[in-house]
C-alpha cells in the first residue's frame, strides 16, 4: 500500500508540473530585465524573407530594452536574427504560447509585460485567435500597446493586428476565385478587435498580397465588413511578401523592403454582394506605394505613390490603370 502512495503522489507531481508549464520559452543576451523608454510604433509585414530594416526599427523604438517574439508554434529561429541585427539590445527571446492554458500562465502573461518590443510570427492566425483571445495574453497585449511599447507582425502576425481581421478559422484558406465567385464563401471567417492599435483602427489587413494574388478576396472582405455593418467606408492596408510598412504614434507610415504597399479604400454600399451570387463592388479607390513613398494612415493620404481604382464585376476584377493591371 505504501508503494503504491508513492507512485501515486509521483504521477500527481509529474502531471502537476506538466500542467504548470506548456509554454516553451528561450532567451539569449542579458538574462536579467531592463526596463527602458519606448517609442510607439506599429510594424505590419507581408511575409516571406523578412525585412531586416523592420526589426531594426523596431529596436531603436524599445530603447535596446528586451525584445520579444511570440508564436503558437515553431523554434526560436528569430532570437539569433534579431540578436545579429540589434547586437545592443538587452535581450532577445521567444514564448511559445501554444494553447489557452499557456496563455494564462503567470509566467507568460510577465514576461510579455516585461518587454519592450513585441513581435509576432507567422504561422497560422486561427491558432492566435484559438490559443489567446479572451486569455491574459490579449490583455497583456493591449497593456503593452498602450504602453507606447513598440509592436509588429508578420503573415499571420500581421492579420491580427488590424481591428477588423481574417480569422482563417476554416479547414482552409479563401482564394481570390473563391471570394469573387461568392462572397460569403465558407472559408471566408472574418473577427475583430484581437488588440487594440488606435491608427488600425475601421481597417482589414492583408499579408502576401500581390505574390498569392489576393486583390479579390480583399474586396470581398470590404463588402463583408460594410454589410456587417462594422464599417461604412471598409478600408484595407495589403503588403506583398519582402516588405514591411513602419508606423509611428500619428500613423505616418513609410515602407521597407522589395515590393509594395496598398491603401484600398471602398465608397460605400456594394452593388451586390449577398451569399450564392458573384461579387460586384465597384470603384475602390487603391493607393499604392513603395521604399519611395510614404502614407498616412488617419488622413489615408500618401505622397510619391500611384492612385488608381479596382471594381469586381459579377465576380470579374478590372482597374483604371494603364493595360487594367490590378496591382
Amino acid at each position: 500500500m505504501k508503494t503504491f502512495a508513492i507512485v501515486l503522489l509521483i504521477f500527481v507531481f509529474s502531471a502537476t508540473a506538466f500542467a504548470a508549464k506548456q509554454y516553451s520559452y528561450f532567451r539569449v543576451g542579458n538574462p536579467t530585465d531592463v526596463t527602458t523608454a519606448t517609442a510607439a510604433g506599429t510594424v505590419l509585414m507581408g511575409g516571406g524573407t523578412d525585412v531586416d530594416a523592420a526589426f531594426q526599427w523596431m529596436c531603436q523604438r524599445s530603447g535596446n530594452g528586451d525584445f520579444l517574439v511570440i508564436r503558437a508554434a515553431g523554434t526560436d529561429a528569430y532570437n539569433p536574427y534579431i540578436q545579429q541585427l540589434c547586437p545592443q539590445e538587452n535581450s532577445v527571446a521567444t514564448l511559445i504560447i501554444p494553447n489557452s492554458t499557456a496563455a494564462s500562465d503567470s509566467f507568460v502573461v510577465s514576461t510579455i509585460q516585461h518587454a519592450e518590443a513585441l513581435w509576432i510570427a507567422g504561422g497560422d492566425q486561427s491558432n492566435y485567435i484559438n490559443f489567446w483571445q479572451g486569455t491574459p495574453v490579449e490583455s497583456a497585449l493591449n497593456n503593452l500597446i498602450a504602453q507606447g511599447v513598440p509592436i509588429g507582425g508578420t503573415s499571420a502576425g500581421m492579420n491580427v493586428l488590424s481591428q477588423f481581421l481574417y480569422t482563417a478559422l476554416a479547414s482552409q484558406g479563401v482564394t481570390s476565385t473563391q471570394a469573387l465567385a461568392n462572397p460569403y464563401n465558407k472559408y471566408i471567417t472574418l473577427g475583430e478587435n484581437f488588440v487594440n492599435i488606435s491608427i488600425l483602427q475601421g481597417l482589414i489587413d492583408d499579408p502576401h498580397f500581390v505574390t498569392r494574388d489576393r486583390m479579390g478576396r480583399d474586396l470581398a472582405f470590404l463588402c463583408r465588413i460594410y454589410n456587417n455593418g462594422w464599417s461604412s467606408l471598409p478600408r484595407d492596408i495589403a503588403i506583398d511578401e519582402q516588405t514591411a510598412l513602419l508606423l509611428d504614434s500619428k500613423g505616418n507610415g513609410t515602407v521597407v523592403g522589395n515590393s509594395t504597399v496598398y491603401f484600398l479604400q471602398a465608397p460605400g454600399v456594394p452593388q451586390m454582394c449577398q451569399p450564392g451570387v458573384p461579387l460586384t463592388y465597384q470603384n475602390i479607390s487603391v493607393y499604392r506605394i513603395n521604399s519611395s513613398g510614404s502614407f498616412n494612415v488617419p488622413n489615408w493620404r500618401g505622397n510619391g505613390g500611384t492612385t488608381y481604382t479596382v471594381s469586381a464585376n459579377a465576380g470579374v476584377l478590372s482597374s483604371t490603370q494603364a493595360g487594367g493591371g490590378i496591382y
